[in-house]
């Protein structure tokens, strides 16, 4: 099984991804791990803050590696921000078949009155070496932009709007 996680930046999906692996013990790839390996390694020059030509760059590696994956039938939990919504399309309906995907998405009623609670837990898993441009209308905006893409692609999203809880499973 192939368990893809996405979402907005700050909205857990490397917290949700370790707590499945803890649970399943699948493999697990972080889209920012991979980034920060290709760009350290001069593999690509792209710049780390340059999303719109990272999203397609990490995806296509990304989908190939679901692929070698679900191939060999290896569990393997991918996360981050720069899955697209029709990720489907990626893949032939054997591949499709063995994928789970959901995206996390907090609501903007959320995020404002949470939004001091989501810098504080910001390094909960992984260090962030500068998070101070962290801008709360920002994170709405991505949120809002990641829950619209959500709808008009059909997939599965986890809209946290009152407590915040990671409590979906495969």
């Amino acid at each position: 099984m192939i368990v893809l996680i996405s979402g907005a930046s700050h909205t857990g999906k490397t917290l949700l991804a370790d707590k499945l692996v803890k649970k399943h013990g699948f493999a697990c790839i972080s889209q920012d791990l991979l980034k920060m390996g290709l760009i350290r390694s001069g593999n690509t020059a792209i710049d780390v803050k340059d999303n719109e030509s990272l999203r397609p760059y990490l995806w296509r590696i990304t989908a190939e590696i679901v692929k070698t994956a679900a191939e060999n039938g290896q569990d393997l939990i991918v996360e981050g921000c720069y899955i697209p919504m029709n990720y489907r399309e990626y893949f032939d309906e054997k591949t499709a078949e063995q994928i789970r995907f959901v995206c996390l998405v907090m609501s903007e009623k959320y995020l404002r009155a949470h939004f001091d609670d989501v810098k504080k837990h910001a390094n909960d898993i992984e260090n962030r070496a500068d998070d101070s441009d962290l801008d709360l209308e920002r994170l709405i905006e991505c949120n809002d932009y990641f829950l619209a893409r959500c709808r008009e692609c059909g997939v599965p999203y986890r809209l946290i709007e009152e407590e915040y809880s990671l409590d979906w499973d495969i």
